[in-house]
Order: structure tokens, then sequence, then C-alpha cells
């Protein structure tokens, strides 16, 4: 009977603005670190973007470098008073106070806020934060999995990125089940490999 084996993802690393692959986003990631830093003149900036660009990311990354900075993710589900906690926050970086690290699936006017805390939001520097294209993708699971010692073929590179969630927390989270599986069965890394690897991790 085959054995079954403990294919639970681990903790993901936590997030650092070394890790951030920034692609086309190379301009918000040296602003964002500059403001984590204490160095950049603007008091706030504001990031947007679809689910997997990489906005929580550089906010978790940024609150690890200055946990003084005022940190808001996924703006657009702020109840009346994070609103309200939001829009004094930035009126006060304004003043020379904790400086404001914000986020959202959309630029500040299009987002359901009050109007006056969707201006403050435009207020500063504001970034589009661009999806990493396949190759770009490519060379992550490929250097991700170089850190790990794996090997990845271009055939399996391809099949991941065509075959699961897109997202780099998913893929990242894929890589340490194949990762695990291929050292419990002593085997590179293959298409049977991967099939099974996610098979046993979904009956399991």
């Amino acid at each position: 009977m085959p054995r079954q084996l403990p294919l639970d993802i681990s903790p993901a690393p936590k997030p650092t603005f070394d890790s951030f692959i920034a692609g086309a986003n190379a301009e918000a990631l040296e602003r964002v670190r500059a403001l984590a830093a204490g160095e950049l003149q603007e008091a706030i900036v504001y990031l947007w973007g679809e689910p997997g660009s990489g906005r929580s990311h550089l906010l978790r990354a940024a609150a690890r470098e200055n946990p003084a900075l005022v940190v808001a993710d996924d703006v657009e589900r702020l109840d009346a008073p994070d609103q309200q906690a939001l829009f004094l926050a930035i009126n006060a970086a304004r003043d020379g106070q904790a400086p404001v690290l914000a986020a959202g699936v959309a630029a500040p006017a299009g987002l359901a806020l009050r109007e006056d805390l969707r201006t403050r939001l435009g207020w500063g520097l504001v970034y589009q934060l661009k999806p990493l294209t396949d190759l770009e993708k490519a060379m992550h699971l490929r250097a991700e999995a170089g850190r790990r010692g794996l090997k990845l073929t271009d055939e399996v590179v391809w099949y991941l990125l065509h075959h699961l969630p897109r997202d780099l927390a998913s893929l990242n989270g894929v890589l340490e089940v194949l990762d695990r599986h291929s050292l419990a069965e002593q085997r590179p890394v293959t298409l049977p490999l991967i099939r099974e690897a996610l098979s046993e991790k979904n009956d399991g």
C-alpha cells in the first residue's frame, strides 16, 4: 500500500524587499524601500493592482523595516471607523508624523470609500503594480527551485505556469510540496512526480 506523505505546506518565508520580484515595478519597489527607510521626501505612497501583483508583499516588507510606518492593505474593505483612522493618519503624515503606505485593488478614484479619503490617497505617490510576465515567473521558479537544490526542466516550469494558480505565493507553495515529495521519493521533479505529489496533497 503506497504511503501517504505529510504534504502540508510549510509557512512561507517572511516577505522582504530583496525577495520581491520587481519586473515592471522597479520604481515602485525603490520608492517603498525609501519610504520605509525614512529617505523619501513624500510621506504618502499608495499601491494598487490585481491580486497577486505584490501589493501585500511590499506592505509587509515595509512594515518589517519600519514598524512606525502606518500601513493599510485592502483599503477598499475598510469600514467607517477604519476609514476615519486612515484619513487622520494621512493628515498627520502631511504634518510630519509617521508616513503612510496603503494599497488596494483600484486607483484612488475608483475606490468605494468616502470622498475625502479617496482624495487623500491620491495626495502622494500612486503606483499601479503590474503582474509579472510568464517569463519573469519562469525565472523566479527556476531561481527558487535552485535555492532548494531542485532542477526544473522547461517542460516542468511551463506545466506549473499553465496548470496551477499563477500567483507567486501559490507557485512557491507548490515548490514546497514538490521539494518534500522529491526528497522523500529520491526522484527528480518530473511531470509524473508533480501529478503524484499534487494528487496525494489533494487526497490527504
